[in-house]
Formats: structure tokens, sequence, C-alpha cells
């Protein structure tokens, strides 16, 4: 083995650039983008006229391999920078001379967030293998043979715009996994395979929750009678828990005068994810994509003093975003979406810091109550600012450094464990983000608290103090229980389908063994209903064990099956999810056991 640190990204790393290889032996005429590391393998770019496909991974992969046996080094090189972009040129390879223009115009800092190149006086990293070199810089193992012991398969293809600009070419993605071992790799696809049968797109659609019409618009999700149930289960936990907690709940318009948004500086921060404006009247409307603006207006209605701060406006709000056609994903990235938000105004930073204490404490409950674990199913990052990007930035080094320091120590005290994420902040202020990974790994941002300290200024934002005086506030933002529809995505796919009582759009399927036991079975199902519980009376001509296992593939907690026998003790034979038959059990004792597990959320 090789002197170089051998590990995971080391290894993928290198087989990226083999694939490369592989792929220029097999269509010489190839033009590469990029191929970068990612959590479970790699991925490459590539221009090339084939229409890549599954059906060309077993001759990719038998070049791979091949290239590997033949113990080729892998040799790290330095290249003056003018020198690489002629060889560039002359070798046809528009995408890495395009790279190599910007690095040498400074308008890259030589691509290190996706381990490209690292320029060194001038000179630029290459790896080569055999006859094919790269810009990147590193690290590698020091020969192909090094590869041996790993393991590597192609994925998928997919189509990929250059540098994930949709105004560049369209070329063509190959991705891969790689581990250090077959075992490894093996578990890999077996988990996979597994987090498939969890996914919410498909889940969604076999437990009718959702769905997309392209005529209506990508995108924008219609909900189903089921889907609706779990959202408004969702939506009526979040806003009683939050009055419960002194939070004002308001109502906002969707839309706003253009002006608004220019006022709070979304508008020139945010314009790409905007929609574009609507001509109303001869003025400018906006589908809003947040609410703080409006909320701040809400606030600016009438005068107030020191003893209604801190205060809590919150919304359960309709928002709209423009988001890339590629970026879409089912429920976890949709353009029209209900977020869970509020702005607390607040007196001092002591009492800012305390509100996001309170919002973290809100935000712990719950996760908890939804069954999700700390460090295991969500964590914390604190996402921060860049001091040198006033562009993306609002400028105050002195308030971003208050402002971090403060979030910092606050997570510190309550001993959680977080991650550092430079340049995620928003551009008003350092944030704490909740994250969640979906099934198929990617990161998403479930919640978040935001310190601000600047749409107090951009909208004066000032309360009278106990002397009287006029004083600037400071502003809270937070999502308590985030986006409905991200969080939904998340919990089909933590509870695969199998929602707790309380959120299951049914809650206890009915089933007559015949006609016979039909009005029995009516009366107990509207009595149900009254009681406030979500009833489904089966009794379509199917055959028993068809309706059971109908109602078992819905995922309903409860199948009550009545005969002649239950009517007689004036009970029900009870199936639970996911412990089968429970026997026969009287009705009111039935009731009193499904109320206490709805009550308490189980």
């Amino acid at each position: 083995m090789s002197n170089h640190k051998n590990n995971l990204n080391t290894i993928r790393h290198t087989l990226a650039h083999v694939m490369a290889l592989a792929v220029k032996e097999i269509w010489p005429d190839v033009k590469f983008g990029i191929g970068p590391v990612i959590d479970n393998g790699f991925y490459y770019d590539f221009s090339i006229d084939h229409k890549l496909s599954e059906l060309d991974f077993p001759e990719i992969e038998r070049k791979m391999t091949k290239i590997i046996e033949s113990d080729l080094p892998v040799e790290h090189l330095y290249i003056p920078i003018e020198e690489a972009m002629k060889e560039a040129k002359v070798a046809g390879q528009k995408y890495k001379l395009e790279l190599l223009e910007q690095i040498k115009k400074g308008e890259r800092k030589a691509l290190d967030e996706k381990d490209i190149a690292q320029e060194e006086n001038g000179n630029i990293s290459f790896y080569k293998i055999g006859h094919f070199s790269d810009l990147c810089k590193g690290p590698h193992v020091e020969s192909t043979s090094d590869l041996k012991d790993s393991a590597f398969k192609l994925s998928h293809t997919a189509g990929a715009y250059w540098l994930g600009d949709e105004k560049n070419d369209q070329l063509q993605r190959i991705y891969a996994f790689a581990f250090e071992s077959q075992n490894e790799l093996e578990k890999h696809i077996q988990m996979l395979k597994e987090a498939k049968e969890r996914d919410h797109k498909k889940l969604g659609k076999e437990l009718d929750l959702f769905t997309f019409s392209e005529i209506v618009g990508k995108g924008l999700p219609l909900w189903t009678p089921k889907g609706s149930t779990i959202r408004r289960e969702l939506e009526r936990f979040i806003v009683d828990e939050e009055i419960r907690r002194g939070y004002l709940h308001v109502y906002t318009p969707d839309i706003a005068k253009l002006d608004l948004y220019k006022k709070s500086g979304h508008y020139p921060y945010y314009k790409e994810s905007m929609y574009s404006p609507i001509q109303i009247d001869d003025e400018e409307f906006m589908l809003r994509p947040m609410t703080c603006p409006h909320h701040f207006e809400l606030y600016l209605s009438k005068p107030h003093s020191y003893r209604d701060l801190p205060m809590r406006i919150a919304e359960l709000a309709q928002l709209y975003r423009y988001e890339q056609s590629g970026e879409l994903s089912g429920l976890q990235r949709v353009r029209s979406f209900c977020l869970a938000d509020a702005h607390i105004i607040c007196a001092d930073e002591k009492q800012a810091i305390s509100e996001v204490a309170g919002a973290l404490d809100l935000i712990e409950f719950i996760t908890k109550t939804l069954g999700l674990e700390q460090g295991k199913n969500y964590w914390y990052r604190l996402s921060l600012g860049d001091r040198n990007n006033s562009e993306k930035y609002y400028k105050d080094d002195s308030a971003w450094d208050t402002g971090e320091i403060l979030l910092r120590e606050l997570l510190n005290n309550r001993k959680a464990h977080f991650v550092e994420a430079q340049d995620e902040a928003a551009f008003y202020g350092p944030k704490i983000d909740i994250q969640m990974r979906n099934v198929n790994g990617k990161e998403d941002t479930a919640f978040t608290v935001q310190y601000d300290f600047c749409m107090p200024n951009r909208f004066n934002l000032n309360y009278i103090d106990n002397e009287g005086k006029e004083k600037r506030a400071f502003v809270v933002h937070r999502s308590s229980i985030g986006a409905i529809e991200r969080i939904i995505a998340f919990l089909i796919e933590h509870y695969a389908g199998a929602f707790p009582l309380w959120l299951s759009p049914v809650q206890v399927s009915i089933i007559p063994i015949s006609d016979k036991q039909l009005d029995f079975a009516q009366e107990l199902h509207e009595k149900l209903i009254n009681l406030g519980f979500r009833s489904e009376l089966n009794s379509s001509n199917e055959t028993l064990g068809k309706r059971i296992r109908e109602s078992e593939s819905q995922k309903i907690p409860y199948i009550a099956v009545i005969g002649d026998k239950e009517i007689s003790a004036d009970a029900i034979a009870i199936r639970k999810r996911g412990k089968g038959d429970l026997g026969q059990i009287k009705i009111e004792e039935f009731i009193s056991q499904i109320k206490e597990e709805k009550d308490l959320k189980k």
C-alpha cells in the first residue's frame, strides 16, 4: 500500500480518476467535467456523443478492474497554469480550460469545495494515471494496484448542468458507490434497498397521501384526504403547543408589494429564488417567499413598550420559492410549502438569546413527540457568515462576531453536539439549523433558529423602554417544525409509513365478517367517529382475508374484526399493526386504550 493516508476518501478520489480513464478508453473523444467524492462514493461528469446508460456499466467496470490490476503509477504533478491551459486547449478539453481560466483570473479558489484542484505559486496540481491526467488536489493512492482490496459499483446516470448552472451545457453524470471492502459495499447496497422501501415518494403514492400534476405545475403538491389528515394533525399540534408557550398566531397575505421585499433586503439577496413580480394596478406584487417582513409590518401597526416584549408572532404561512427543476424532490423540496414560522421581537441581546434557547426547547419537545432522537435522527449545525462577502451578507462585522459567539456559547452551555458550517448563515445573521438526512442520504435543514441584527434597522423596529426612551429591538426568527411538507416527508421515511396512532390517517379499520354483522359494525364506526377517532368501515364483497390484507397494506394501526361471537359479547377481535391478532376485547375497553394512546401521542 502507499505511504499516503489511504482512507476512504483517498480510495474514492482515485477511483473517480480510474473511471474517467476507463470512459476515455471506450470513447476517446470524451470531454471531461469534474469528478468529486460524495458521501457514498463518487461521480464524474462527461460530455459525450454516446447516450450513457446502465447498459454501459459492465464494460466500464471491466475497464476499471483492468486498470486497477495493471498496477499503473498515480503521479502527482505541478504544472504551470499557462502550460496546463495550453494542453487543455490542444486536447479539446473545454471544460477543464474554463476551470483553469477562472482559477487564473482569481474567480475561483481552485474549487476547493469540490476537491478539484490546488494552486501553488502559479502551478496547478494534477494527478496522472496512464494517459489520463486531471487537475485535482488529491490525495490519491500511489498505484492503481492499491485499490485491489477496495470495492466499487456504478450506480446510475443523471443529467447535470456544467458547474450546476442551468444556463450551461448539460453533461452526463455517472454515479458510483465505493468502499474499502466488498463486504461494506454489499451492506450499503442492502441498506439502499431497504431505504427504497422507505422512500416517501414511493410510500406517498402507495398510501395515497399526496400527488403532483403536470398541469398544476412542478413542485406544487396536491394533498389527498389521507395526507391532509396528517398535515392537519401536525398543524393543530404545533399551533396549540406554540399558543401554550406564549406565541401570538396571526394571518398575513400570500402576496405583497415588491417594495416590501426591497425594504427587507430579501429581494436583492434572494431574487433568483423568488417568483417574478405580478403587475396589479400599475404596482408590482410578489408571491411571498418568507413572512418576516409581513410580521414586522404587523408589529409596526401600533407602538410597543418593553412590557410587550418579547413578542412572539407566529403563523402557519404558505410560501412560494422558485426552486430549480433539478432540485425538486417529492415533498422534500417543493415550490409551494407551509412553514411553521415565527418572529420574536426582543428588548436586548440577553432576551434574544433567552428566546433562542426557548425556541430550541420547543424544537426538542416537538422532535421527542415525533419520535426523533437528537444525534441519531437530527443534529445541530451552527451556520456562520463570511465577513469578506458583503454581497451575500449584511455588513456589520462586530454584530456578526457577537451573534456567532452568543449562539456558540448557548449550544455549549446546553451540552448540545453541533457542527459548524461556514457560509451557511442567513444574510441578516448567524443561525442554528436542525439538520436531517433522508433515506437516500441527502442532508436538509428541517428547522432553524436565527439571530437577526439587520432587520430591526431596516424596519425601525423600536420600543419604549422603562425610562420612556425609544430603543431598537432585536429579532429572533425560528421555524418550530419547519416546512410541513418537508417534515412529513421525513416522518413518512422515519416510520416507513406506519405512523403512530395520533397521526395515522385511518386509526381503526372495522371489518364485519359478513353482511349479518354490518349493522353492528356501522354503529361502532359511527361511535368511533363521534368520539373523535378516524374510523374506516371495510364492508366490501372481498374475502375476509383480502380485506384484512388491504388494511394491513395501508399500515392502519388497528383492525377490528366483527363476527357473531363478537356481537354476542359486545366485543371486537383486534389485530394490532406489528403485533398481529390480540384476540377479543370489550368495545369500551378498546376505546379506553386507544384514547390513552392517542392522547399521549404514542
